[in-house]
């Protein structure tokens, strides 16, 4: 079972750093948001794709969705994103 990040109100680096530590003993990870948490759960999957696993690393799957919270119609958004390493099996010229 892959593991799964709630993202919460924190620094997105601080979080993006977490993830990065756990994303080296597994081949994918999940990263979800919920409600005002949805940016910055987008912007964590952006730091390690595109800055601090560059190459490395891939969105393989976008989920978003609503559940509802309450009896009046209301609904709250989520969001999981999948990510995946990628390379590991490319080797380098000698």
């Amino acid at each position: 079972m892959k593991p799964v990040f709630e993202i919460q109100k924190e620094p997105v680096m601080i979080q993006a750093l977490e993830i990065l530590s756990n994303l080296g003993k597994n081949e994918e990870i999940t990263i979800t948001g919920k409600g005002d948490s949805i940016p910055d759960a987008i912007t964590v999957a952006n730091i390690l794709t595109n800055n601090l696993l560059k190459g490395n690393s891939e969105i393989h799957q976008t989920m978003v969705g609503s559940e509802p919270i309450s009896e009046m119609g209301k609904v709250l958004s989520n969001i999981s994103i999948i990510l995946r390493k990628i390379g590991a099996e490319k080797k380098f010229p000698d």
